[in-house]
């Protein structure tokens, strides 16, 4: 039996991928190669070039490969991209998750983890957001994963489907071993982009909105580490397969840092000063967004190794060195 991990030659799909292999697990990758890259595909996984909503490939992949998990990662995930492409999001994000999720029961296979986002909350009033908390996106790109989310619970319901949907925070670090980073040139996350301007790959940082009714003006935001969070993915696909059913799990730290903290950090562990320039706030951009995971820490068991902001930070800025080496 194997997992079939979607989007695998991506950011967080390809760790995913190391850490089931890590653990001596068979896995296939599905991945259109649109945004990810081959090279980001562990040696031990077999692949497959195709799309997720490709419903003859799917099924053909499903069953030849004897599936009995599958780990859906790929999809398009810039904020201000989905304000101004709402269509593209929906159709990457939630139509193309439909047919892979009709695919999955008709094939049988009955575990299905979700790679959500905490985009799906919009803005909180309160200083953590936790699982109960009201949903209410203010992006298409968040409104694309609580609809994917809504289709899951319904074919949990309909067809006995086990489903975990973790909503993520924000994303982070590189593989402790540098196998696996964040590899898109051009990425929008903070800390990879910062420390690309540390190491002098853009001419600076840009930083949007200043007055957000935060500490020092800048959006706040839970850094969680990626090998963290895919430990997370793999305790609940055992918790799926000892306990058949549903779950909803936040992954952060349940501590946030501003941006210009941000900075700062990457500045300081780098040794570079990089300019910095203020820019107005972007759209679908929210003041504060961290996590209460209280859920995942008691029901999961789960215990982050690397909730340092210095030891993300520093990961990131070793692997984007061997990167920009090759």
């Amino acid at each position: 039996m194997a997992t079939l991990i979607t989007g695998a030659a991506g950011y967080i799909g390809s760790h995913m991928a190391l850490e089931l292999l890590d653990r001596g697990q068979d896995v296939v990758v599905l991945d259109s190669l649109v945004t990810g890259f081959r090279s980001a595909v562990p040696a031990g996984a077999v692949f497959v070039h195709g799309d997720v909503g490709d419903r003859s490939l799917v099924g053909r992949v499903l069953r030849e490969h004897k599936i009995d998990a599958v780990a859906h990662f790929a999809a398009s995930t810039v904020v201000p991209e989905s304000v101004s492409d709402p269509l593209g999001y929906y159709a990457n994000n939630t139509l193309q998750t439909h047919a892979l999720i009709n695919e999955t029961v008709k094939a049988g296979v009955p575990r299905f983890v979700f790679s959500s986002t905490a985009a799906v909350y919009g803005t909180t009033t309160s200083s953590q957001v936790d699982e109960k908390a009201p949903t209410s996106p203010e992006s298409p790109y968040g409104w694309s994963k609580l609809m994917s989310e809504q289709i899951l619970r319904d074919a949990a319901v309909a067809h006995g489907l086990s489903v975990a949907v973790l909503r993520y925070f924000n994303v982070a670090g590189a593989d402790p071993q540098q196998r696996a980073g964040q590899s898109t040139p051009r990425a929008t996350h903070l800390i990879k982009v910062c420390v690309q301007a540390a190491l002098g790959m853009r001419d600076s940082v840009e930083v949007y909105g200043s007055d957000f009714p935060t500490p020092d003006g800048t959006g706040v935001r839970d850094y969680i580490h990626v090998s963290d969070l895919v430990n997370a993915h793999v305790l609940a696909l055992d918790a799926l397969g000892v306990n058949p059913g549903t779950m909803l799990l936040n992954c952060g730290y349940g501590r946030g840092f501003s941006v210009l903290e941000v900075v700062d950090a990457v500045k300081r562990i780098s040794g570079s000063n990089f300019p910095v320039k203020m820019s107005p706030r972007r759209p679908g951009d929210l003041p504060a967004v961290v996590a209460d995971a209280t859920q995942l820490r008691s029901k999961m068991g789960w215990k982050p190794r690397f909730e340092s902001l210095d030891t993300i930070v520093g990961h990131a800025l070793a692997w984007e060195k061997i990167a920009s080496a090759k």
